[in-house]
C-alpha cells in the first residue's frame, strides 16, 4: 500500500494525460481505479492514517486530529503543524508525543491496527515512514545527537510497531545513509520511503502487508496549489524507481497486490492574506485564550486546536461560557462553512454562511448511501444533504454526518468544530499559513475525496471510503 499525501484525481488526471506520470498510467491501466475515496474528518493525516490501519472513525480510535486538546492531562497536543506552535508548547514534550504517545497511548487500546491483527495471526507486516504504525513488536529509535543535546528524550525506549519498521533515519532496515540529514527531514522524504522498501524487494523480504508513506507531495501542494502537477510528476519518478527495481514493471504486477492511495485533498486558498486568513484570536478576542507557552492558566476561557481549514475550540467553563455563546460569536463569518456541536445525543449544525440549524442523530428513518441509519431534522441545506423516499444522498460533503459525529465523539471535552469554506483557512497562535496555495482539514469535498488505484486483485472495498480499507486489506491477505 503506497500512500501517498494530498494526491488527488484531477492533477493526476491531467498529468497523465500530458505524459507526465507514466507509473500512475501504467498502475492504472493495468488495474482499477476510484476517483472519490472518502477521507475521514478532521482531513489531517494522523487521523486519516489512523482510520486506514484501525478501520475505524476517530470515535473508536480517539485520535481527533493534528491538535487537539487532552482534559485528562489539562494540555494541547499537538503532532507537528509547525516548529513554531511545538517550540512554544515545549519542544521535548511535543517530540514525546510524536515519538512514543500518538502510537503508544493515544490511539485506543480497543481497537487494532492491521499490523496488530496479522501478528495475532501469524503473519508479518512492514511499516515504512508511516505516522501511524502501532503493532506488536518493541523497537527502539536511534536518535539524532541534535534532537538528544536539546531535548530530555529519553534514549533507550520502546515504541512498538509492525514486524519490519522504519521511521525516518530515527529507525531504518537498509544500511544506506542517503536523504536523511537535517535538511532532507531526518529521513521523512519520499527519496527515503522508496531507499527502504526498495531494499525489502531486492532481499526478497516483502512481508505479506506493506504500508510506505510518501509525505512530498503534500508541502508541494501547499504551496503551489490544487492543480500542481510539477509535484505529481515527481511522485511519479520515485514509483517508476520502485517498479524498475524488477526486471520489467509487468514482474512487478504478478506477485504482488499494488494499492496506490491518497490520504487527504486540499482545498485552494484566496492569495489576499485578509481574506484568506479566519483569525480565531480577534473573532473570539473578548474571552481569554489560552497561551501556548503558558499553558491553561485559572482565568482561562477557551483553548484553539488549529487543523489548518478545521479547529476544535473549547470552553473551559461552561457556566461563564457555554456552547451557544461560541457558536454565536461565530456563526457571522460566511467564510465558516460548518459548525457543529453536541447536545446530548443529538449534533447541532449551523453555518456562518447560511441561515436555519439542523439536528440529527444516530439511528431513525433515514438511511445514507453508507447504509448509515440517521434522524434528522432541521435544514438540510446546512450539509448539502438531499433526502429522497428516506434516501440521503450527500453533496459537497461526502459522509457528513458520520464523519462529523465521529470527530464530535472523538475525545472528552465541551468543544465546537468549526470548518471553513474553500478559499479559507483558521489561524491561531503560530498557526502555518497558506495563502494562494491550498490547505485541508476540512468537511468539504476538496479536503475529502482522494482517488484510489488497485493493481493485482478484481476485489475492491464494501464503500469507497477509508474506514472501510481495513477490512478489505485483511480479507486480501487472508
Amino acid at each position: 500500500m503506497l500512500v501517498i499525501d494530498t494526491l488527488m484525481d484531477p492533477p493526476l488526471q491531467e498529468a497523465i494525460k500530458n505524459n507526465r506520470a507514466p507509473a500512475f498510467k501504467f498502475f492504472i491501466e493495468n488495474g482499477m481505479y476510484f476517483p472519490d475515496v472518502i477521507s475521514p474528518f478532521p482531513t489531517m493525516s494522523v487521523n486519516v492514517d489512523t482510520t486506514i490501519l484501525t478501520g475505524t472513525y476517530c470515535n473508536q480510535h480517539h485520535l481527533p486530529g493534528l491538535v487537539w486538546f487532552n482534559i485528562k492531562e489539562n494540555r494541547l497536543i499537538n503532532y507537528g503543524s509547525h516548529i513554531r506552535e511545538l517550540w512554544k508548547l515545549g519542544f521535548s514534550r511535543s517530540l514525546e508525543d510524536i515519538l512514543f504517545h500518538l502510537n503508544s497511548n493515544h490511539i485506543s487500546k480497543r481497537v487494532k491496527t492491521i499490523h496488530e491483527e496479522l501478528e495475532d495471526k501469524g503473519k508479518s507486516s512492514a511499516s515504512i515512514n508511516a505516522l501511524v504504525y502501532r503493532g506488536n513488536t518493541p523497537h527502539f529509535y536511534k536518535l539524532p545527537k541534535l534532537l538528544t543535546w536539546f531535548t530530555s528524550i529519553q534514549k533507550e525506549r520502546s515504541t512498538l510497531g509492525a514486524n519490519i519498521f522504519t521511521y525516518g533515519s530515527l529507525k531504518k532496515i537498509s544500511s544506506s545513509k542517503r536523504y536523511q540529514r537535517l535538511w532532507q527531514k531526518f529521513g521523512f522524504n519520499n527519496s527515503f520511503s522508496v531507499q527502504e522498501l526498495t531494499y525489502l524487494i531486492k532481499k526478497d523480504h516483502l512481508p505479506s502487508f506493506t504500508i510506505v508513506y510518501f509525505p512530498d507531495l503534500d508541502q508541494s501542494v501547499h504551496k503551489h496549489g490544487r492543480m500542481d502537477v510539477k509535484g505529481i510528476e515527481k511522485v511519479d519518478q520515485h514509483l517508476q524507481k520502485i517498479l524498475n527495481v524488477y526486471d520489467s514493471w509487468e514482474e512487478a504486477l504478478q506477485n504482488n497486490i499494488w494499492i496506490t492511495i491518497g490520504d487527504n485533498g486540499q482545498a485552494w486558498i484566496d492569495p489576499d492574506r485578509k481574506v484568506a486568513l479566519i483569525d480565531l484570536r480577534k473573532m473570539l478576542g473578548t474571552y481569554r485564550i489560552m497561551k501556548l507557552r503558558e499553558g491553561v492558566q485559572p482565568k482561562d476561557q477557551i483553548v484553539l486546536a488549529v487543523n489548518e481549514r478545521m479547529s476544535y475550540i473549547y470552553t473551559l467553563d461552561t457556566n461563564t461560557l457555554p456552547i451557544h455563546k461560541l457558536v454565536s460569536e461565530l456563526e457571522n463569518d460566511n467564510r465558516i462553512d460548518v459548525i457543529a456541536w453536541r447536545e446530548g445525543s443529538s449534533i447541532k449544525v449551523k453555518s456562518g454562511g447560511k441561515k436555519g440549524e439542523l439536528d440529527y442523530r444516530k439511528g431513525g428513518e433515514f438511511i445514507d448511501t453508507y447504509n448509515q441509519t440517521w434522524f434528522i431534522e432541521g435544514d438540510h441545506e446546512l450539509l448539502d444533504i438531499t433526502v429522497n423516499d428516506n434516501q440521503i444522498l450527500y453533496g459537497d460533503y461526502p459522509d457528513a454526518l458520520d464523519r462529523l459525529y465521529s470527530s464530535l465523539n472523538s475525545h472528552e471535552g465541551n468543544f465546537i468544530i468549526v470548518s471553513a469554506k474553500p478559499g479559507y483557512e483558521f489561524i491561531g497562535e503560530g498557526s502555518p499559513t497558506h495563502v494562494g496555495g491550498a490547505s485541508h482539514g476540512g468537511l468539504h469535498q476538496q479536503d475529502s475525496l482522494v482517488p484510489l488505484i488497485v493493481t493485482g486483485t478484481h476485489s475492491t472495498p464494501s464503500y469507497l471510503r477509508m474506514v472501510d480499507i481495513k477490512e478489505w486489506v485483511l480479507s486480501l491477505i487472508g
